[in-house]
C-alpha cells in the first residue's frame, strides 16, 4: 500500500482508494475488494514493518449491531479488525461469512 496525502493505491486491485470515508478515521482497506495492508501496530499509527496484504476472512457484529471485517495478513498471519466505511461493497460485505471466535 502507497499513502500519502489524500489516497493510496490498493494492495491486492491496484485501485485508487480516499483515504477520505464516512464511518472511519484511519482508513486501510480498499472499498472495491476489501483488502487491507498491515500498516498499523496499534489503530491509527501507521509503525507496522510488516506491509503485508491483509485478505479479508470473515465479518463480526458489534453488541450495538455494527459490522467489523475480519483480515487476516498473508505474510504474516496476524488478525486485525476494521470498521467498515460508508462507501465499502456492501455486497462484499454481505457475501462475508460471519465469525464467531472474537
Amino acid at each position: 500500500m502507497q499513502i500519502n496525502t489524500g489516497s493510496f493505491k490498493c494492495i491486492n486491485c491496484s485501485k485508487t482508494v480516499s483515504l477520505q470515508a464516512w464511518g472511519t478515521k484511519n482508513r486501510n482497506h480498499c472499498p472495491f475488494c476489501l483488502y487491507s495492508a498491515h500498516v498499523d501496530v496499534r489503530i491509527g499509527d501507521r509503525k507496522s514493518a510488516c506491509r503485508g496484504p491483509m485478505a479479508p476472512i470473515g465479518k463480526i457484529y458489534k453488541p450495538d449491531g455494527e459490522e467489523v471485517l475480519v483480515h487476516q495478513c498473508q505474510k504474516c498471519q496476524e488478525i486485525r479488525k476494521n470498521r467498515v466505511a460508508g462507501d465499502d461493497s456492501m455486497g462484499l460485505i454481505e457475501k462475508l461469512n460471519v465469525l464467531e471466535f472474537f
